[in-house]
C-alpha cells in the first residue's frame, strides 16, 4: 500500500519530505511486526539486539559500552537490558579476570538457543516483505546513501 494511502495524506512538499516520512512509517510498522514475533519469546525488540550483538562476539565477552555503541536504537538503555536478559537467564556478568573494574557480558547457552527458536518466525518476516533479493540488495545502498 502506498503511503499516501497509510497515513490519509494526498501531497507531500518534496520526494524527499515523502521518503522521511514513509521510512518513519516503515520503521514504526517493522518494528510492531517484529514485537509481536517476539512477544511469545518473552523478549522486546532491543533484547533481541542485545542477544544478537553478544552472538556476534562469537563466544568472547562484551562490555556493556560495546554493546550500547552497537545498538541499533542508540536511546536504549543497555544496563537495565542486560539487567532483563540476567533475569532470564539469557546472558551472564562476570568480572574481567585481567581487570577487575571491568564487567564481561557474555550471551548463555539459553540465550543461543532462544536466537535459533526465534529465527524461523523472523525469516517469515522477512520473505513477506513482497521483494526479491536484487530489490533487498539495492534498497540496501539506498538506505546506506540516505544515512551518508
Amino acid at each position: 500500500m502506498k503511503i499516501e494511502e497509510e497515513i490519509k495524506q494526498d501531497k507531500f512538499t518534496s520526494e524527499f519530505e515523502k521518503t522521511s516520512v514513509n521510512i518513519l512509517f516503515t520503521s514504526s510498522w517493522l518494528h510492531s511486526l517484529l514485537s509481536s514475533a517476539l512477544k511469545p519469546y518473552g523478549i522486546s525488540v532491543q533484547q533481541y539486539n542485545v542477544l544478537r550483538i553478544l552472538k556476534g562476539q562469537c563466544s568472547k565477552p562484551a562490555m556493556l559500552g560495546l554493546i550500547q555503541e552497537r545498538m541499533m536504537d542508540k536511546m536504549s538503555n543497555a544496563t537495565r537490558l542486560v539487567d532483563k536478559l540476567i533475569e532470564k537467564g539469557l546472558v551472564d556478568r562476570k568480572q574481567c579476570p585481567m581487570n577487575r573494574r571491568q564487567v564481561d557480558i557474555v550471551i548463555t547457552k539459553e540465550g543461543l538457543a532462544l536466537i535459533e527458536k526465534i529465527q524461523p518466525a523472523l525469516n517469515k518476516i522477512d520473505h513477506s516483505f513482497g521483494i526479491n533479493d536484487e530489490e533487498a540488495r539495492i534498497l540496501n545502498q539506498l538506505l546506506d546513501k540516505f544515512r551518508s
